[in-house]
């Protein structure tokens, strides 16, 4: 993990030697490398006004008597009940990626210089995979990649209240055959990754954060490339409010900003890749690949 300017992030934990126990909602030390339990939970947290989820952070860190130490948990997923929803072509290499793999390339234009944003569902939190956990990619693609993103996590009143690293893992082979197949594409099992924490806002700056992807394969780096946040299309409260227009999301929600990493067009996820996205200021997300197997016992 690169060095920090933040303090406290939250995140959901277990003690290994506890793994059979619920995840806790906890609130990481970062200059300590310790983490201590919280009551309650985020879709709490998220429901409060800034300044009382503010206190009852400050109160946990004055207040916590049992402590661990980071080496000595397994994080999960920074999320409890909250909706996982990602804007796409944000980022011009997103737009001119897209347009590549598409048959219909001037869709992609068109959204990048649209009013509207591209705002639309990926995961609920049961289906999101944390930090070590393997990202799948799907049996009947032939071109998968990951997508690292800031990922901006919405109180439920539709303010900012923190940020993680995502991985929006897709299938450009089914998006680009047709662009009403993006539901396949993009919403399956474990296509979604978080973590490995929430830095709160006010924190950081989020609108120029470097991010960089490294995809390793048989002990070696494969693939790599960066960018910034400040190469973002529209802005973080742009995006939000899309979202919350016509939608509630009464225990918060998480925003994925879009991608403006895109692998060539010969690169393509395969099983066993291990895939490791940093985003400064915030952490490190690793994830392993597997391949999703056909599903059996369906009736003809």
């Amino acid at each position: 993990m690169q060095e920090s300017e933040f303090s406290t992030a939250l995140c959901y934990f277990h003690a290994r030697e506890s793994a059979h126990d619920a995840p806790a909602l906890g609130w990481v030390d970062v200059h300590s490398q310790s983490v201590a339990a919280m009551h309650g939970s985020l879709s709490d947290l998220l429901r409060m006004e800034p300044i009382d989820r503010n206190v009852a952070i400050q109160a946990a860190r004055e207040t916590a008597t049992l402590t661990f130490g980071l080496d000595d948990v397994t994080l999960h997923a920074p999320v409890d009940r909250q909706d996982i929803w990602p804007a796409g072509v944000t980022y011009l290499r997103s737009r001119d990626a897209r347009m590549e793999e598409s048959t219909q390339e001037d869709v992609y234009q068109r959204v990048y210089d649209a009013e509207r944003p591209e705002v639309f569902f990926k995961a609920t939190a049961e289906r999101c995979v944390g930090p070590f956990g393997a990202v799948a990619i799907r049996h009947d693609s032939t071109w998968d990649v990951p997508e690292p993103e800031l990922a901006v996590v919405f109180d439920a009143h539709g303010r900012s209240a923190g940020y993680t690293v995502g991985n929006d893992v897709s299938s450009r082979s089914i998006e680009g055959e047709n662009p009403l197949y993006l539901p396949q594409a993009k919403i399956y099992i474990a296509s979604c990754a978080l973590g490995p924490w929430i830095v709160p806002a006010g924190q950081i700056d989020p609108l120029d954060l470097a991010i960089r992807v490294a995809i390793e394969r048989d002990g070696r780096e494969h693939w790599s490339g960066e960018t910034s946040t400040n190469q973002l299309r529209r802005s973080l409260e742009e995006l939000g409010d899309c979202m919350f227009a016509a939608m509630d999301f009464p225990h918060g929600a998480v925003l994925l900003t879009g991608t403006g990493i895109v692998p060539p067009s010969e690169f393509t996820l395969e099983e066993g890749d291990t895939v490791t996205i940093d985003i400064a200021l915030i952490g490190t997300l690793v994830n392993h690949v597997y391949r999703l197997t056909p599903r059996t016992g369906r009736s003809a």
